[in-house]
Order: C-alpha cells, then structure tokens, then sequence
C-alpha cells in the first residue's frame, strides 16, 4: 500500500469519519483542504448496486455538464467528405480518415476524445485492442459514433462528459476545477447525480446509490448525503 503524505493526512484529519455531508457542503469542504499546487480536478464517485454482468445493467451515456470541465477536450473525427467539412468547421482538432487509423496504431494519442461517421467504423474498429483500454473506442450510447459529426464536436467543447459502470457497479466523473465558483461545481454535480439517478435499471435490486463520494485529483473522499442532490 502506498504510503499516504503529510498533506494528505492533514487534509484527511478534516474531513469527519463517517459523516456524510450535503453536496454543497462536501463540495466546499473538498475544496478547503485541497492542497495541489495547480487547479486540481473536481471528480464525484458512485458506487451502484447494479450486476453489470446483466446487459440490462449496465449503464453507459454522455451528458453536457452546464458549466463544463474547465478542460477544453481534443477532439479526433473520423470522417470524409463533406462530414469531414462539417466537423473542421465545428473546432475538431484532428479530422481524417486512413492516415489518422495509422498513427494511432503507431501509438499516437494526443486527443481526448474520438467521434466518427458509422461509415468509418469499419477503419476505427480495427483500433479496438489500443483504443478499448483507454476507453476512448466511439460508442452510439456517448453520441459519438454520428452522422451530425458538428453537433458532437461542438458539445464536446463545450463540457460533456461520459459515463460508465466499471465491473464493480463504480462511476467516476469529472465536475469541475476546485477553482469552480461553488454553485457551478453544485449545478454540474446535480446535472450528473439526476442522469445516473434516471439510468437506474428496471431489474436492479435492492438500494441503487450505494455510495457516494466526491474528491479533488490529491485530496481524500468526502462522503455526500443522496438526499442533498434531490430537493
């Protein structure tokens, strides 16, 4: 087990053991105690009571955060033709075809996020083994394997985010800067808690939102009160 630093201990020593906090109340104190030396990533963590070994409980999806990440996303498109227009004019960083599908197979990865044409599928599907385990392979269900290509880039500069249970039933997203203004941190948490909450399978069992944290990039997990994110 890695050793824990001075700082985060200190951090740790102020946040109560087995509290759990409002969200507005966890946000701000996640923010007090962060001790990074740059603008650290804001990040919430669900731990669902799902059996993703179920199709119909496992749970995948993008939404448009309403203040973004304070990230600005490199986007990469697959397309030609006029989508490859389309998606250029849009802000994508990187639009092609072929010669895109090689340098990614030559281990090339300066983009955050890929969207594609379903006609380019066929070029992009042979970069499953390096693409699959960074989870950055176009999937319909995160809207961004589409034919309106400007629609998706634009959305992707503009904050959206993805979603996705790991085999454990965990989601973790990104809400923001711990510089975030409280209330925006608080407005892109409620944005995101209301779609896992309404992702919630029809044959799951039992309580759905086992646990829920929220943490900085360095800093230790405050626990949040469910009920705080639905008034």
């Amino acid at each position: 087990m890695a050793k824990k630093s001075k700082q985060f201990l200190a951090a740790s020593e102020k946040v109560e053991k087995g509290t759990h906090y409002s969200a507005k109340d966890a946000l701000a104190l996640v923010k007090e105690i962060d001790f990074a030396k740059f603008d650290a990533t804001i990040e919430v963590a669900y731990r669902l009571g799902i059996d993703t070994r179920k199709n119909d409980q496992q749970i995948r999806g993008a939404v448009v955060l309403p203040h973004g990440t304070g990230k600005t996303q490199r986007v990469l498109v697959f397309a030609k033709g006029d989508k490859a227009k389309e998606a250029e004019a849009a802000g994508a960083d990187y639009v092609g075809e072929n010669e895109l599908a090689d340098k990614i197979q030559g281990g090339w990865f300066d983009f955050d996020v890929i969207v594609a044409t379903p006609d380019m599928m066929g070029q992009v599907g042979r970069l499953g083994r390096v693409l699959g385990p960074k989870g950055l392979m176009p999937n319909p269900k995160t809207g961004t394997v589409t034919m309106n290509v400007a629609k998706a880039v634009e959305e992707i500069k503009a904050g959206k985010v993805t979603y996705r249970a790991d085999k454990q039933g965990n989601i973790h997203v990104p809400i923001g800067k711990v510089s975030f203004d409280s209330e925006k941190l608080f407005e892109n948490f409620k944005t995101i808690h209301d779609v896992v909450q309404r992702a919630k399978p029809a044959t799951a069992k039992g309580q759905y939102i086992k646990n829920l944290s929220v943490t900085s990039t360095f800093g230790p997990g405050v626990k949040v009160d469910t009920s705080s994110l639905e008034r």
